[in-house]
């Protein structure tokens, strides 16, 4: 069985971020639409949650690899901020056992400290300016 699934996707797209995208967000509004109940805007989002997943599985199993490349590189230029920023606070929350992270008073920069060496007096490497933090 796996062997036939693996002959019928070959040429296929497949799966990519931007697919994983549209499922989700297409059961996240099939959900809130059955939380709202099947009258006025619950039944719009139903629709609208079916669209996205239907859509979704297009995208997986078209031959247009190429269109799907596109899209999918568009999808990832228009997230770039929002991934890169949750990538930063994942980043910073990994490190924060055993650092302090502190701005720069006069230009924002920021500056990785060790834990547990007392106050100390900390040196900005962009501007040079010197202020006094506790690690």
């Amino acid at each position: 069985m796996k062997e036939k699934f693996m002959r019928f996707m070959q040429g296929r797209y497949g799966v990519d971020p931007f697919s994983k995208f549209l499922l989700a967000a297409g059961l996240v509004v099939v959900f809130l639409s059955a939380a709202l109940g099947n009258r006025g805007i619950g039944t719009v989002l139903y629709l609208i949650g079916w669209i996205l997943i239907i859509y979704c599985y297009f995208r997986m199993f078209s031959r247009n690899v190429s269109k799907r490349y596109a899209e999918n590189q568009a999808f990832l230029a228009k997230t770039y901020k929002i991934r890169t920023f949750f990538q930063k606070q994942k980043n910073i929350w990994k490190q924060r056992k055993v650092y302090h992270i502190y701005t720069c008073p006069s230009c924002r920069q920021k500056i990785r400290i060790p834990r547990g060496k007392g106050k100390i007096e900390i040196r900005c490497p962009k501007c040079g300016t010197t202020f006094i933090k506790k690690s």
